[in-house]
């Protein structure tokens, strides 16, 4: 829900309330029920907030939101456990006045202050400002669901929900040409060695699982971590049946607390496993017997379209589905909408089939959507995470006498294994140098790209592996450094862009905690990935569900909308727009665009496209 923005200056007059007010504006479209406005006596403290009316819709629970005279808080995002954590706060002696969950959340900053973002089980960025101790704490939740930009010079910080609140503001709007390097090469679009970076200069996020404080009486600003979660410690000796019953458990509170809303609720349905068991849940959990709306992405006549196993599911539940389709037309006309609601590049068109499946939601109503995402970096639900599974038993001396590979191979898995493989088993170290090695001389010959810019940037190169070359080693590594944080972007830009709030009950971090205390045979078992999720959902969803050994996901035709003339010739001015700024070659301003899939190698073509609305 929402969107925050913020200003604490030292000394006060560089900013007033206008400013606030400029930057609200910017944001209207992650809060269109309300917004608000707070200064203090001396103006070192200017706070706003849009409103996106989830829980409590009264007045009252309006926010820049006051506590106890003292504090005041922006807060976008649920505290899902705020029912359990009032009825703790209110034994130790609190009331309160709302039924709202931002009440909750700042009694508890009362309460435990910083400590307080261990008690959440949530989604969640926030800012309270704590007039007596003239001081300011934010935190971001744990896998960063919501977004947290901020800039801070001279002694004044400004933070917002979107970074075109500090454009809004007067930051200077100057692309992050390292960070372009790197995503022109090899598609990051994040800094695993400084994760606070984005692909604007002197604009910060702040990470995961971080918190920010800033006080005016030191004049300091320092971040740090407050959740870290360990890889490497498992519990071996836990048995099939009690992981499986575990993993039910933790995930049906983690459906029920994130079903808890004013407004009405809806799931988007892909047809692949974790969505239809998200779906299958909260079917479970609706109240009044009435039919529960479902959302999928689908484009007839597309080898990869999942609609008939989305219908399946769909008829299964119960729901009421709803569909919605894209074609480059559309792609042409919502482009810039899109990418200026992103702000910073996508790695492939599956984000626009998203932005059309929010969109149909708040068409039909719905404010809330539970998603399946997560469950493929913690459960291990791409086919590149096998190789990892079986380095682990070449290393133990397991692999070739026992099944997992040949199961495998049965099921369709085509992922390689072969010497290069055997040796990364017993080096990981030489593997990871062999690996930076490879992907930094591919990004140097990258042919396109001009000389200078080369020469200029490429220093600042990076490609990261796993610290852990072990199965849960590269799902931590993909869900904390380098991944999933990306999805998490595109889902609340694309969500928020159409006033929607994403939900995602698999990033419960009670769940994922438990997850990794698992050995990995129960991500990969009978050459079955996601094999713990499966099993617990064979009582509710058909074997054609649970045993699909496809991964799809929503991926749209982007082949055949990038050989579109109109989107052909978008990507030559994109082309034009880089070959002017000094990034690409001249003569790659007259290059016929190259078309590919949403997950091909090397897509350069999109990242031209993508990358230039950096300099819009």
């Amino acid at each position: 829900m929402c969107g925050i923005a913020g200003i604490i200056q030292s000394s006060p007059g560089a900013y007033v309330q206008d400013d606030v007010r400029k930057m609200n504006a910017s944001l209207a479209h992650r809060g269109p029920d309300g917004e608000g406005y707070w200064q203090n006596d001396d103006a070192s403290a200017l706070l706003g907030h849009r409103r996106l009316a989830i829980i409590d819709l009264t007045e009252q629970a309006a926010q820049p939101f006051h506590y106890l005279g003292r504090y005041s808080v922006v807060h976008n995002g649920e505290i899902y456990n705020y029912i359990e954590l009032k009825a703790e706060l209110t034994a130790c002696g609190y009331s309160f006045r709302t039924h709202s969950d931002t009440e909750v959340l700042v009694a508890a900053y009362d309460h435990w202050k910083e400590a307080c973002t261990a008690h959440f089980d949530g989604m969640f960025a926030f800012a309270i400002w704590d007039e007596k101790e003239k001081q300011l704490f934010a935190a971001r939740d744990r896998f960063g669901e919501k977004p947290f930009f901020y800039h801070y010079k001279d002694d004044v910080l400004l933070f917002a929900s979107e970074m075109k609140a500090l454009w809004a503001a007067g930051v200077p709007r100057v692309p992050n040409r390292n960070m372009l390097f790197n995503f022109l090469t090899i598609g990051y679009t994040g800094n695993p060695e400084a994760p606070d970076e984005t692909f604007f200069e002197d604009i910060h996020k702040l990470p995961p699982a971080s918190f920010l404080v800033c006080s005016i009486k030191d004049n300091i600003i320092e971040t740090g971590k407050y959740w870290e979660l360990d890889p490497e410690k498992t519990n071996k000796k836990i048995k099939d049946a009690d992981a499986i019953d575990q993993f039910r458990h933790l995930l049906s509170v983690s459906v029920q607390r994130r079903m808890r809303s004013d407004v009405t609720l809806g799931t988007s349905l892909s047809g692949g496993i974790d969505s239809s068991a998200i779906a299958a849940m909260c079917r479970g959990f609706s109240e009044g017997g009435g039919l529960h709306k479902s959302f999928t992405a689908v484009f007839p006549g597309f080898e990869k379209d999942e609609s008939g196993y989305a219908d399946i599911a769909a008829k299964h539940l119960q729901l009421e589905p709803f569909t919605v389709s894209a074609n480059a037309a559309e792609l042409a006309r919502d482009w810039l909408k899109m990418s200026a609601c992103q702000e910073e590049p996508i790695g492939s068109a599956s984000s626009f089939a998203q932005y059309r499946v929010y969109e149909k939601a708040r068409q039909q109503g719905v404010t809330v959507m539970l998603d399946g995402q997560g469950a493929d970096e913690i459960l291990a639900g791409y086919t590149r995470y096998y190789k990892w599974y079986w380095q682990e038993l070449f290393r133990k001396g397991k692999l070739y006498g026992h099944h997992e590979l040949r199961s495998a191979r049965a099921l369709g898995v085509t992922e390689k294994f072969g010497i290069k493989n055997m040796i990364a088993s017993f080096f990981p170290e030489f593997a990871t140098v062999a690996l930076e090695r490879q992907y930094l001389l591919r990004a140097l010959q990258q042919e396109d790209l001009s000389k200078f810019f080369v020469q200029h940037y490429s220093s600042e190169a990076y490609y990261t592996t796993p610290d852990h070359f072990t199965l849960n080693g590269v799902l931590h590594f993909s869900t904390f450094i380098n991944g999933l944080e990306e999805l998490l972007r595109y889902a609340d830009r694309n969500a928020m862009a159409h006033g929607v709030e994403v939900r995602l009950p698999f990033l419960s971090h009670e769940l994922v905690e438990f997850i990794f205390l698992l050995p990995s045979h129960f991500k990969i078992r009978d050459g079955r990935n996601k094999w713990l999720l499966r099993e617990s959902m064979r009582s509710l969803l058909p074997e054609s569900i649970t045993h699909r050994t496809d991964k799809v996901g929503f991926e749209p035709p982007q082949q055949q909308w990038m050989e579109d003339p109109e989107i052909r010739e978008m990507i030559r001015d994109a082309r034009k727009k880089l070959t002017e700024e000094g990034i690409l070659k001249p003569q790659a301003a007259e290059t016929m665009p190259r078309a590919h899939g949403a997950h091909d190698t090397d897509p350069y073509d999109w990242r031209y496209f993508s990358a230039a609305q950096l300099f819009s």
